[in-house]
């Protein structure tokens, strides 16, 4: 999902891991419609509801940082190569090391369900409030801006076909029993598809029992856990089977969340220039509650240096806890960085760049010869294989040429819309958005991803739509990140069933107002 079962620590997918507050679900970054006293911003963290809806842990402490930066693009004039890409990161590392200075918000929450923040190194200075709990408040500031304040339950905010997800990556331990230990069974060494492999019983659809993956696990066979056939399957009429059935496996639940909706002004003193705020959230736990077990207590600060860039190592309140999870952009945790303890950077993932390019070659020789069986043209260069493959890299030298263009060309958006000014805004590329981990809220935008995140974006198959090729046409039309999500073009597809990977909707309707998530079932 967008964030959520992530890190391994807390992933509860696994056998023998429970359901954490501090697994962190998704962050939600976009313009609030209300400009009554000027422009303001929409920073939505959601968490698990532990350990019950509208009732967090006392045990956490979540923190919501933010950069105003002004907006940038890649220039035209530059080469496509590795060289210059990487030089690219590390100049946005620079910036972020060296000129950026993260605000951020923390929140706590006491046995009577009273929220305590602490508003940081805003432009108006430092102070703290109390509000509570599952209603809507209003923070006064020092210097006289209004903060709108949402702690509490609210319906889950993400709609997705997990299983299918999980089916397209052959990741065992949301299908069978497979407790945390067991490394070598998450990702099973067979090719990522969006297409059914001829063969692959391990995790083919199975008619006898439907929901396998869903509400039932079996027990993972022996091994070898492999594929060893050459062809994706076809029923008697031709047609595919897709790993993906539509379905929201994330209908009829809540989640706990952290909203705010807070005036630009606030966030900086130079609203004209800096139009981008750049958002991520944090989880911490309390050392002494002795949860999560599997992140060390004493030696976080060996195991996580980028978290001595901001000063945390000598921060009193800090000291206490231990960093668990981070949140900014959907998949760039749970499907880039593979959901690893030791890659909850946040804003620091800019080590994580050469990985990232290995990790998208690594699906792309999965969802590309997928696209390409479909009729559709794919931006990876899969050699024109006819079924999709294992490969994996070790640097991204190999890796790079096969992922150039996925990583380059411009996300086309399916209309206007998202740009309601008219305003010269550059498209988006994928290596300008998942590098820094963050949620980049353009202010001129209504925050539609990827210049930002809205709760009605259907993320999960805008992720997918990176490995076409924004170039191709379907029916006299450019492809764009909601091509995928079309009915019409399943309708057309030689493929059953005949639905987007996933649901067009959430199963509750989001509110056209603060707090904008829905009531809590």
């Amino acid at each position: 999902m967008a964030d959520h079962n992530d890190p391994n620590a807390v992933n509860s997918i696994f056998s023998d891991v429970d359901v954490s507050a501090a697994d962190l679900y998704d962050l939600f970054g976009f313009p609030s419609a209300d400009i009554a006293d000027g422009e303001k911003a929409v920073i939505a963290l959601t968490m698990a509801a532990v350990p019950e809806t509208g009732v967090l842990d006392t045990d956490m402490l979540y923190r919501v940082q933010m950069v105003a930066a002004p907006r940038s693009s890649w220039s035209e004039a530059e080469e496509q190569t590795l060289d210059t890409l990487l030089k690219y990161f590390g100049s946005v590392k620079d910036k972020y090391l060296s000129i950026y200075k993260a605000s951020e918000i923390r929140v706590t929450v006491d046995d009577h369900g009273r929220a305590q923040l602490a508003f940081l190194r805003f432009p108006g200075g430092d102070f703290s409030k109390t509000v509570g709990t599952n209603k809507v408040e209003t923070v006064m500031t020092p210097d006289g801006h209004a903060i709108k304040v949402y702690i509490g339950g609210r319906e889950e905010a993400f709609f997705n076909d997990l299983p299918g997800f999980f089916r397209s990556i052959n990741y065992a331990p949301q299908f069978y029993h497979v407790p945390q230990s067991m490394m070598e069974a998450r990702e099973l060494p067979i090719p990522k598809t969006l297409i059914e492999l001829e063969g692959n019983s391990l995790f083919n659809f199975d008619p006898a029992t439907p929901q396998w993956g869903k509400t039932m696990k079996k027990d993972l066979p022996p091994g070898p856990w492999t594929w060893t056939g050459d062809r994706f399957k076809k029923d008697e009429n031709g047609n595919y089977r897709f790993v993906y059935d539509g379905e929201d496996a994330r209908a009829g639940k809540n989640c706990n969340a952290i909203i705010f909706e807070i005036p630009l002004a606030f966030i900086t003193r130079d609203s004209g220039q800096n139009r981008i705020v750049n958002s991520w959230g944090e989880s911490w736990v309390l050392k002494a509650a002795h949860k999560v077990e599997t992140i060390p207590d004493e030696l976080f600060w060996h195991q996580h240096p980028w978290a001595l860039l901001d000063g945390s190592q000598s921060d009193e309140q800090l000291n206490r806890y231990k960093l668990v999870d981070t949140d900014g952009l959907p998949f760039a945790d749970a499907a880039l960085s593979e959901r690893e303890n030791n890659r909850q950077l946040g804003a620091n993932n800019f080590w994580l760049a050469p990985h990232f390019i290995n990790r998208l070659a690594h699906l792309g020789w999965g969802f590309g010869p997928s696209i390409t069986a479909l009729g559709l043209q794919t931006s990876f260069d899969h050699d024109n294989s006819p079924v999709s493959v294992h490969k994996t890299y070790s640097n991204p030298i190999a890796a790079f040429p096969r992922v150039r263009k996925t990583l380059f060309q411009k996300l086309n958006m399916p209309d206007d819309s998202w740009n309601p000014k008219g305003m010269n805004i550059p498209l988006r590329r994928p290596f300008e958005i998942f590098v820094p981990n963050v949620c980049a809220t353009d202010m001129d935008t209504t925050g539609s991803w990827p210049f930002g995140r809205r709760p009605e974006d259907q993320v999960a198959t805008r992720f997918l739509s990176l490995f076409l090729d924004m170039g191709a046409e379907l029916n006299g039309r450019k492809y764009h990140v909601e091509t995928l999500g079309d009915p019409e073009l399943w309708k057309n597809a030689p493929i059953v069933p005949k639905t987007p990977p996933n649901p067009l909707k959430n199963d509750k309707e989001f509110l056209d107002h603060f707090p904008y998530l829905a009531e809590p079932w």
